[in-house]
């Protein structure tokens, strides 16, 4: 907001203009100076600010895919968000990145290149810990990843592909996939340094572990597509309702889906070297009761008793299990 003169000010003004000691070239000489606007030939913007805005609302509904399949997958809370996007150019990037890393190069079929996915070595670090077993809450030492690591983590990334693929399927019908791992930032150039791209940054929390995710886009990979990254063809082009015939066709299927239902009589615990030396005739002692659980996959979804109907074993459903009121540890 320009600022509001005074009548004093107003007319000091007015006399000095007419006692020459003003000139009017130099007032304008000042208002077309503010309109120059500082420009880095370094880092030219070639991505406007409404297609960052999509690429922001695409990787947010990715963010929302990969913590629900992380989640499931870890048996642990997981949150990812969206922080950032924009655009600098590749060397400013691959300067910051440290060295062990998680480096993932994926390829945008059909588009001709390659995205960086980079995720923080402590986040990657936790994800080992509990696909191993371990409750992945203590922060470990910086090492370098064992094959055994890496082929572990190669199968998560490669599910986690499918859901980049549903993210990006407003745009384009992509075919991503994984080319490689990489943990040395040096053996990851995708672009040259000085080229541009629009980086993406997501903040991934699991548990009380906190570290980020980075994606990084070249702007010659997006240049194809650029006319359709803008949130007015983005919202036009969201899917309509469904019909009835698709929502039938989709409650058959789901009412034709096979799960499995398991009736737990108990459960025990025993040491490894009584299970080695278990055999024929041996007891082994559940820790049960008369009111069993029933599961529905690896959820509880029923209470019941043992019984027989028709000279075979059963069990009648005495109560049904609503959300949030038992866990695998009851």
């Amino acid at each position: 907001m320009s600022e509001v003169l005074s009548q004093s000010e107003i007319d000091a003004l007015l006399n000095a203009l007419s006692s020459g000691k003003l000139a009017v070239e130099d007032i304008q000489e000042e208002d077309s100076s503010k309109k120059v606007r500082k420009y880095d030939f370094r880092n030219p913007q070639k991505i406007s600010k409404d297609q960052l805005r999509t690429l922001e609302v695409i990787h947010d509904n990715l963010g929302r895919f990969f913590q629900t399949f992380l989640t499931g997958y870890l048996r642990y809370p997981v949150k990812i968000e969206v922080l950032t996007v924009d655009q600098f150019a590749y060397s400013e990037f691959s300067n910051a990145l440290s060295n062990p890393a998680f480096l993932c190069l994926i390829d945008f079929n059909p588009l001709d290149g390659q995205i960086l996915m980079d995720m923080s070595t402590n986040v990657i670090y936790t994800i080992i810990d509990r696909l191993l077993g371990g409750e992945g809450t203590e922060k470990q030492e910086i090492r370098t990843f064992t094959e055994i690591e890496l082929s572990l983590l190669t199968k998560m990334i490669q599910r986690m592909i499918r859901d980049i693929k549903e993210a990006w399927s407003n745009v384009i019908d992509l075919k991503p996939r994984l080319e490689k791992i990489e943990t040395n930032p040096q053996f990851a150039q995708i672009v040259p340094p000085n080229e541009t791209i629009a980086l993406i940054t997501m903040n991934i929390e699991i548990g009380q572990i906190e570290g980020m995710m980075n994606f990084c886009i070249p702007y010659i990979l997006l240049e194809p597509i650029l006319d359709k990254l803008s949130t007015r063809l983005w919202f036009s082009t969201l899917k309509k309702e469904r019909s009835q015939e698709e929502l039938m066709a989709i409650k058959e299927r789901i009412l034709k889906t096979i799960v499995p239902l398991v009736a737990e009589l108990g459960t025990a615990t025993i040491k490894v070297k009584d299970i080695l030396n278990l055999h024929p005739g041996d007891v082994i002692k559940l820790n049960g009761s008369q009111n069993i659980r029933v599961r529905v996959g690896s959820n509880i979804k029923f209470r019941g008793e043992v019984g027989v109907s028709n000279n075979r074993m059963a069990v009648k459903i005495t109560e049904v299990v609503k959300e949030g009121e038992i866990n695998d540890g009851q």
